[in-house]
């Protein structure tokens, strides 16, 4: 998310270049800490694909990627961040470096084009009609977030937190429900599939999880959410003693309660 507010012009994440482009100052704290996706979930998709040749848009250090992979999937990954995509071909993986609307696929198709905490970072637009001409008949889009919240009276503690140390940015709000920070991502991403003749309706998939976090494991995480990696270090620090001070208030330990949320739609055999 911008680090500072923006015109309505720029409100738009994918517009906000140095933030969607920062997540590799640390991949092996991201790849270490980011929440998983659940089973069932991956499960689903990979049950609704006509093959294995998946393209994972933000492939990062291969958080998404690897389920699909030992699913039996062949994952060929873009990243726009070269320290993400290194970290991930550590790990096997193919990955190209580009931005995804500007990305040469050399004429490769695929039956499956995922993306996991990324379609915010890509034109809506763009993306949606690019995705179209890279499918194969009955190939199926699918672009899914983790959306988790912690317990509401943590959940205020934090923004108090972010209000006296982050003032201008997002994250010193709090929404009162765990998904209304990303609906907007959701509408966004089913109106622009809605516009093209070349995929089918788009369906709304959820599921529902919950983890269990150690102050630390949270503090650990922390620096890898959206902007925080361009904070000055003494502001971080700050930040960080504030949210632990707020963990260790009630106990040390705590439950996030996530949504697995996708917007997928399968591209049409023969469009109108």
């Amino acid at each position: 998310m911008p680090t500072q507010r923006s015109s309505p012009a720029q409100a738009e994440p994918y517009r906000a270049r140095l933030v969607a482009e920062s997540f590799g100052a640390d991949p092996e704290r991201y790849d270490r800490t980011r929440p998983r996706y659940p089973q069932a979930f991956v499960d689903r998709a990979v049950a609704r694909i006509p093959g294995p040749d998946v393209l994972d848009v933000g492939i990062g250090t291969g958080v998404s990627a690897r389920p699909f992979r030992a699913a039996g999937c062949r994952v060929l990954g873009v990243e726009v961040d070269a320290r993400m995509a290194q970290f991930a071909r550590q790990d096997g993986f193919e990955v190209e470096v580009a931005k995804f609307e500007d990305w040469d696929p050399a004429g490769r198709t695929f039956d499956a084009i995922i993306a996991g905490m990324t379609w915010h970072w890509v034109d809506p637009a763009a993306g949606a009609a690019k995705a179209g001409e890279l499918l194969r008949p009955d190939g199926r889009l699918a672009v899914f977030w983790n959306v988790g919240q912690p317990p509401p009276p943590l959940a205020q503690a934090f923004s108090e937190v972010y209000q006296r140390v982050l003032p201008d940015t997002p994250f010193a709000s709090t929404p009162s429900d765990p998904a209304r920070a990303y609906e907007r991502f959701f509408a966004t991403t089913a109106d622009e599939i809605k516009t093209l003749d070349t995929f089918s309706q788009p369906e709304r998939w959820q599921v529902d999880w919950q983890h269990t976090y150690t102050k630390q494991e949270w503090l650990d995480q922390v620096p890898t959410f959206g902007g925080h990696s361009q904070f000055p270090p003494s502001t971080l620090e700050e930040l960080l003693a504030g949210i632990g001070a707020a963990i260790d208030a009630i106990g040390g330990t705590f439950t996030t309660t996530y949504a697995t949320v996708a917007i997928t739609a399968c591209r049409r055999r023969d469009p109108p």
